[in-house]
């Protein structure tokens, strides 16, 4: 079976950046990706990770 990651960049555009680590663990998604990784601090990142339970 296939597992797909939700890619932040170009999905939950509605959303602020930060917002879309919520939608995404919302809809399903257990892992991330996204480009422009040093837009935002690494600890914010691993915080929005951790409190969603993804990877």
């Amino acid at each position: 079976m296939p597992r797909f990651s939700a890619n932040l960049s170009m999905l939950f555009g509605e959303d602020d950046f930060l917002d879309r680590f919520d939608a995404a663990a919302r809809a399903g998604f257990k892992g991330v990706e996204y480009t422009g990784p040093y837009d935002h601090a690494p600890e914010v990142v691993a915080a929005r990770l951790k409190k969603n339970g993804l990877t």
